[in-house]
């Protein structure tokens, strides 16, 4: 890298927009949304989806919610025209979605356009041209004047052709490919001459594409570009101001949000942000990005695993495990503390007391797009007794007390450490088993019998000390404090119950039951305990043989 960038490289110059609107205005409703990922997301594929995977993926927009759809670029191969053909003369396309296609402006190209939308009931033709300094020095080598004539005869050349589409409901939409880099004055004069051409009006409007081809500035420039063309632009009614945003500098969702409060009516993008470079905008992150704010985004997201796997599948990209909402482990803490702020502000909103989701770290709930909540908490060497309690409730049913997450807490921790990976909940459960449950040893319960008159219980049991049987009685204010008592008898070391809860582990007739029981040694040392049985009497002195092994 060079110590000073600037012999090499020059900011983008800022727009003059001195009274800028869009810093103080406030997104209410959501954009038309446009997807381009048949076409724009297709051509950045190392191997293009076949017809068949793109009729896929396209019935997958659909499902979505998507009312326009760019579908490709049918005079470009064989397969994008038959894919065209396709879905019109197969009536795939639903009345209510309008299928969008690009095209150059060349004649021979228009001419081939026209030839695959005969019979389509809705369409938009979307034709474009560069106009860049870059792109007309270094391609083209041709001045503004000629760029824009470029522009202008393709404008025309669609314009005789219309009429081969009569019954056909036809929007046309013009892009200036490389809005973002092109002089700010020159934007407007070449999109003011196709406006000419196609002569638009409020009641049948042209789309004004501005695409931020190249991401060459920070998010806050394209605003301003935006801005200043929605304020200067003749006939304004008479267009729909659209975005297109790429990824280049990793701000494509900021620039278009921007630009939508600058004055854009409509985004272009794709799902996941697929796209050539770094990417197109991730439609699903802006559209959530609403959601999370209350407002309707009108896409149907409730299954997003569904969608992603349609995507996956069509495509043969992979969504990354950090991909804002649909990332496998966006709604995932693994670190302690974040795992008890989201285990305690989910038992909130379960409880009813809030109007509005306001959980730590979850901008949105999970269930919403089809999430669950076991994939929001997941446990490894990062993680604390609130990730371990979560985890062990949420699959298992162990409702740990607080005073035994503290213990576990660290015990899992430990085991976890070793292992060196992230653990799978069953695998929890079993440290959770093989700590408590399991712990038989040196004390073991063979036969328990209890039964009280006027507050009084008494017991009848036999342990195993060792291997050793013995039988031992004993009496107290209830069948714990009796077996308590009884094991003393029997020479247990001395100790006294200092907190007990239990619950069942499912329902039904042949459900089991789990107790906990902490208990207190002479020498102060307090442990806990855990028992599991189909009765809960059982399943309670069990758990005391669990500590008392536990305390040693």
């Amino acid at each position: 890298m060079l110590k000073n960038p600037a012999t090499k490289y020059r900011p983008y110059p800022q727009i003059d927009l001195p009274d800028r609107r869009w810093p103080s205005r406030v997104l209410t409703q959501a954009p038309l949304w446009c997807s381009v990922d048949l076409r724009d997301g297709n051509q950045a594929l190392a191997v293009p989806m076949n017809v068949a995977q793109k009729l896929e993926l396209f019935q997958a927009l659909v499902k979505c919610g998507f009312k326009e759809i760019e579908v490709g670029f049918p005079s470009a191969s064989n397969t994008e025209f038959a894919f065209n053909r396709r879905l019109i003369e197969e009536n795939r396309i639903p009345d209510d979605v309008t299928i969008q296609v690009l095209v150059q402006a060349r004649e021979d190209l228009i001419e081939r356009t026209f030839q695959s939308l005969v019979g389509a009931r809705r369409v938009i033709i979307h034709l474009y041209n560069s106009t860049s300094p870059a792109q007309r020095r270094v391609v083209f080598g041709k001045s503004r004047e000629e760029i824009k004539a470029i522009a202008v005869q393709g404008a025309r050349w669609i314009q005789e052709r219309l009429h081969r589409l009569a019954g056909t409901d036809v929007r046309l939409q013009y892009s200036p490919e490389s809005f973002s880099a092109t002089e700010i004055e020159f934007s407007r004069e070449i999109s003011e001459a196709v406006m000419e051409v196609w002569q638009p009006t409020p009641e049948r409007k042209m789309i004004l594409n501005l695409p931020d081809t190249v991401e060459v500035a920070m998010p806050n420039v394209y605003a301003d570009q935006i801005e200043w063309m929605s304020r200067n632009l003749r006939n304004r009614e008479s267009l729909i101001l659209s975005l297109h945003t790429h990824n280049d500098r990793c701000t494509g969702v900021a620039a278009t949000e921007l630009g939508l409060l600058a004055g854009a009516d409509r985004v272009e993008g794709t799902l996941f942000g697929n796209g050539e470079r770094t990417g197109n905008l991730d439609l699903i992150t802006v559209a959530l990005n609403l959601y999370m704010h209350g407002i309707d985004p009108g896409l149907e997201l409730s299954d997003l695993n569904a969608l992603r796997e349609v995507y996956e599948r069509c495509t043969g990209m992979s969504v990354p495990p950090r991909q804002p909402y649909a990332g496998e482990l966006v709604f995932t803490a693994f670190s302690g503390s974040h795992q008890d702020a989201i285990k305690k502000g989910l038992s909130e909103w379960a409880g009813g007391s809030r109007e509005f989701w306001d959980v730590p770290y979850l901008t949105i709930d999970p269930a919403d797009i089809g999430r669950e909540y076991h994939e929001v908490i997941r446990v490894n060497s990062q993680s604390g007794k609130g990730g371990v309690a979560y985890l062990l409730e949420s699959e298992f049913g162990i409702e740990l007390p607080k005073d035994m997450q503290r213990e576990f807490g660290p015990i899992a921790n430990d085991l976890v450490d070793a292992l060196g990976r992230e653990v799978r909940g069953e695998e929890l459960k079993a440290m959770f088993w093989k700590e408590y449950v399991e712990r038989v040893s040196p004390w073991s319960l063979v036969h328990f019998h209890a039964d009280g008159l006027d507050g009084v219980f008494r017991c009848r049991a036999s342990v195993r000390r060792d291997g050793v049987e013995l039988n031992v009685t004993g009496q107290g204010n209830g069948p714990i404090a009796a077996f308590v008592n009884a094991l003393a008898a029997g020479g247990a070391p001395g100790f006294e119950v200092t907190n007990y809860r239990e619950h069942s582990l499912g329902s039904g007739s042949g459900a089991t039951a789990i107790a906990y029981i902490q208990i207190r040694g002479a020498d102060g040392r307090v442990r806990w305990g855990a028992g599991v049985d189909t009765h809960i009497e059982l399943a309670s002195m069990k758990a005391v043989m669990s500590a008392l092994n536990r305390l040693g």
